[in-house]
């Protein structure tokens, strides 16, 4: 059964118009997800629209807006079943007014693929999306240099733009060593799916092959437990039922657990009673597991949506106050001390102060840039001390990654996102 093989999310980035979405369209129709008659009904659209060779990306650019614009606004799912892995593609927006998105896409990604085309080579874009995949702890990489029809397939043209785009690697800390460069062309099908025999020189893989070739996501079974609450349910017979994904650790019956914050703030200690998935019972269920459990000792009232479940005997930490590196994405004006947007950490939503910019970050290198900073504006990536008004669980990102990432929200959207990288613990 399909539903055994593991799964695996991958995002798709790059700049606007190297062809992300082509590539993942042609995936498509080369792995016979998308038949040959939508294809065709495609095709006819964009030449209406005055866009041929568009067919492929409208496969992922749904939204008509997106059509006639002809660039990805927001995030497309797909799912490929290879031999080894349930695959769960995430085309993200490359058009910079879009990166929100690419962010939230890249935060819920286990590899990714940097699209870069052949003739363009790295651009401003290219070097941002890097970033922000090392700051959303994406480290899997592999770059497909794309539109090798338009340099005439040459090995040369290949080799320049892989020498750019290696130095950058090395800028953001990723060992260029293990990131495999396709040599592809997404429009005409080259090693899409396939070898192409227009690239005879070429040795590496194909875009459908590397989608098995990827390291398999580290499951984070040797941190300690950790399961955000996202719903509480009363069930008749068994009791208070708090649902949700296992973060981190291995939760088993019997365990003895802390719940933090919990109702008073300073953590409920209980025992897991039950778990259950899938109306099926278990002893016990690892990292990556949605559930439903029973806890000896809690009832409704003592638990809600953002609260964690921890190892008793290691409990995660509620912030005092805490510094994170910051990303703005989309701010309407600027951002400065004093600012109370709402923090969305797991799945707790909590307001949080900005209190002190510490630094601005350069985004393409990643240093620090000198200078006092008195406010923050969109691209601008920063080190910033923050205070939430209100009980937030948060971990340091060298202690817990999976508890250290967030988005800030205000008003409706998405301003920022951002990793913990120091916290000082309230006292409970």
């Amino acid at each position: 059964m399909a539903t055994d093989k593991p799964t695996m999310n991958i995002v798709f980035v790059g700049h606007v118009d190297h062809g992300k979405s082509t590539c993942v369209g042609q995936l498509m129709v080369k792995t016979g997800i998308v038949p040959e008659q939508e294809l065709k009904k495609l095709r006819d659209e964009a030449e209406k629209h005055g866009k041929p060779g568009f067919e492929f990306a409208y496969i992922m650019d749904h939204i008509k807006e997106e059509r006639e614009r002809g660039v990805t606004i927001d995030l497309s799912y797909q799912k490929i079943v290879t031999s080894k892995r349930q695959i769960t593609i995430i085309d993200a927006p490359g058009h910079k007014d879009f990166v929100k998105n690419m962010i939230t896409g890249a935060s819920q990604a286990d590899a990714a693929f940097l699209t870069i085309a052949a003739k363009e080579g790295v651009q401003p874009q290219t070097k941002e999306h890097l970033w922000l995949l090392r700051t959303m702890g994406v480290n899997n990489i592999a770059v497909i240099i794309n539109k090798m029809d338009t340099v005439d397939y040459k090995e040369d043209a290949f080799n320049k733009v892989k020498e750019e785009v290696s130095k950058l690697l090395k800028q953001v800390g990723i060992k260029v060593e293990n990131v495999p460069f396709l040599a592809v062309s997404g429009l005409k099908g080259d090693n899409v799916k396939d070898k192409s025999s227009n690239m005879t020189w070429y040795k590496g893989h194909t875009i459908y092959e590397q989608l098995d070739l990827f390291p398999e996501p580290e499951k984070p079974t040797n941190l300690p437990l950790r399961m955000p609450i996202q719903d509480v349910y009363e069930i008749t017979g068994i009791g208070t039922v708090p649902v949700g994904k296992i973060e981190t650790g291995i939760m088993k019956v019997g365990q003895k657990v802390k719940i933090l914050p919990g109702r008073s703030g300073r953590g409920i200690d209980g025992e897991i009673r039950s778990i259950e998935m899938h109306h099926e019972q278990y002893q016990e269920a690892p990292a990556g597991f949605n559930v439903g459990i029973n806890i000896r000792g809690v009832g409704k009232k003592d638990v809600a949506r953002g609260d964690v479940i921890c190892d008793a005997a290691q409990p995660a930490t509620i912030a005092e106050e805490f510094t994170a590196q910051v990303a703005v994405i989309n701010h309407p004006t600027v951002i400065a001390k004093g600012y109370t947007p709402v923090f969305h950490v797991h799945t707790a939503q909590v307001p949080c102060q900005l209190i002190e910019i510490v630094h601005k970050i350069n985004p393409a290198s990643g240093q620090p840039m000198e200078g006092k900073v008195d406010f923050l504006k969109n691209g601008d990536v920063a080190v910033c001390k923050f205070k939430p008004i209100g009980n937030l669980v948060l971990e340091k990102s060298s202690a817990n990654p999976h508890m250290a990432r967030f988005a800030i929200r205000d008003a409706g959207q998405t301003v920022a996102a951002g990793v913990c990288t120091e916290l000082t613990p309230k006292k409970i």
